[in-house]
């Protein structure tokens, strides 16, 4: 019989335990983040009809090749989800009688067939918070202090930049891009930090846009006094996008000054956030140190998803961020942080052939709410108590048979060495 070739799927992972305790102490602090800033928790299916994640209000072209797709028994056209953010809007959609605002966060599993590289898998796990029903751009200041909240508790220092796409695509509007290549144009400014102005410039050019507009894209690329909001101020009067979004930005902005965060949030008027979906402010979260190039997080508005789904393209105010799980864990571990190990366990019982009264001590301790190991493999007591050291943990007990006889046992302490002798 041949045996079998065992490996994981190309692009996803095990998590072995001394991993995972990390990724769960993450998971733990954003959730905590979440619950403190008064977000209700939310589930939804992995599967889902493709027609809703192929919606027009969903990811856009360059998501839905990535898409996992499969039929089931019943020929219905399937897909797993590529993100909790459409699944989100179909539960907004479909229960219209929820009370707004709604803050809802989720975490959970998604699946995109897409490039492997540092951080970034085919199956990974998203923590995500949305706001529903708040026009104001109070809900992205919240959200962005919220990042930088749940962050800090991580001891991760991070930088968020932050773009409006109703600025972007009002400028590039002014600058002569053709409407039926503005999301293409926009793909590309994506790739900014990646590849540079050049290549961005021989991008445009493929792309057949004028000789004119590619100038003007390339000096507004080059520009160094974007950092102003005045700026833009000559071509708001000539663009009503340039207008509406240049107010969303200076009107964030006077949030993020009176926080007194601004020096962690930076306005980058090329930030472009490929999706189709976002409608105005969107915003990356990045290490500061750029020791890992990838964004842990990113999120913005996406006013036309909710109504778009209803079919009454009304426009219903919605904002959102998601956390990367995968790549915030790659981070931890290329920082080389001193993740604190110590074993979550207050008793390790050791039995020498006394597996019955130690399974009674067990219990005992159980059920006055302590966490317990109970050692069921006869190897030698040395080695166990190396384990234990190893593994950090805090108390000992040892049961023999002479425990037993004096109906007594000796609980140590393995941090001070110190022993105390408990009755049984």
């Amino acid at each position: 019989m041949k045996k079998m070739d065992y490996q994981n799927v190309k692009g996803t992972q095990d998590y072995l335990p001394e991993a995972e305790v990390i990724r769960r102490k993450v998971r733990r602090t954003l959730e905590d983040v979440f619950i403190q800033y008064g977000c209700k928790p939310l589930e939804t299916p992995i599967l889902n009809y493709t027609e809703l994640l192929a919606s027009k209000y969903a990811g856009g072209a360059e998501i839905l090749e990535e898409m996992y797709t499969l039929t089931d028994r019943g020929e219905r056209h399937l897909a797993l989800r590529y993100d909790l953010t459409i699944p989100f809007a179909k539960v907004a959609a479909m229960n219209p009688t929820i009370t707004m605002p709604f803050k809802r966060y989720e975490i959970g599993k998604v699946f995109r067939d897409g490039p492997i590289k540092a951080g970034r898998f085919r199956e990974f796990t998203q923590c995500d918070v949305d706001i529903v029903g708040v026009e104001s751009q109070v809900a992205e200041a919240e959200l962005m202090v919220m990042a930088l909240d749940a962050f800090g508790k991580l001891d991760m220092n991070v930088t968020i930049q932050y773009n409006n796409r109703k600025l972007l695509i009002g400028m590039l509007q002014v600058f002569g891009v053709e409407p039926d290549k503005l999301n293409q144009t926009v793909l590309i400014l994506d790739k900014l930090e990646k590849i540079g102005v050049k290549a961005v410039v021989a991008e445009l050019e493929y792309l057949q846009i004028s000789d004119s507009t590619i100038s003007a894209i390339e000096q507004f690329l080059i520009e160094k006094n974007y950092g102003s909001f005045d700026y833009f101020e000559s071509c708001s009067n000539k663009n009503s996008n340039v207008r509406e979004g240049l107010a969303e930005v200076r009107e964030l902005a006077s949030y993020l000054d009176f926080l007194d965060v601004r020096e962690q949030c930076v306005f980058n008027p090329f930030l472009a956030r490929g999706l189709e979906i976002y409608t105005g402010t969107i915003y990356e979260i990045f290490l500061t140190d750029r020791s890992i190039t990838s964004s842990i997080g990113s999120g913005g508005r996406y006013d036309n998803a909710i109504g778009g789904l209803l079919g009454t393209d009304e426009s219903i105010s919605t904002v959102g961020i998601s956390f990367g799980l995968d790549v915030i864990y790659a981070a931890i571990m290329v920082s080389g942080q001193n993740v604190n190990q110590t074993s979550n366990i207050d008793y390790y019982i050791i039995p020498l052939g006394t597996e019955k009264e130690a399974l009674r001590v067990a219990a005992d301790f159980r059920q006055k709410g302590y966490t317990v190991e109970l050692e069921m493999s006869r190897r030698k007591l040395g080695k166990l108590l190396e384990k234990a050291n190893k593994e950090g943990v805090r108390n000992v007990i040892v049961i023999g048979e002479e425990e037993i006889r004096k109906r007594q046992y000796k609980v140590r302490n393995m941090i001070t060495g110190e022993e105390e002798l408990w009755e049984m």
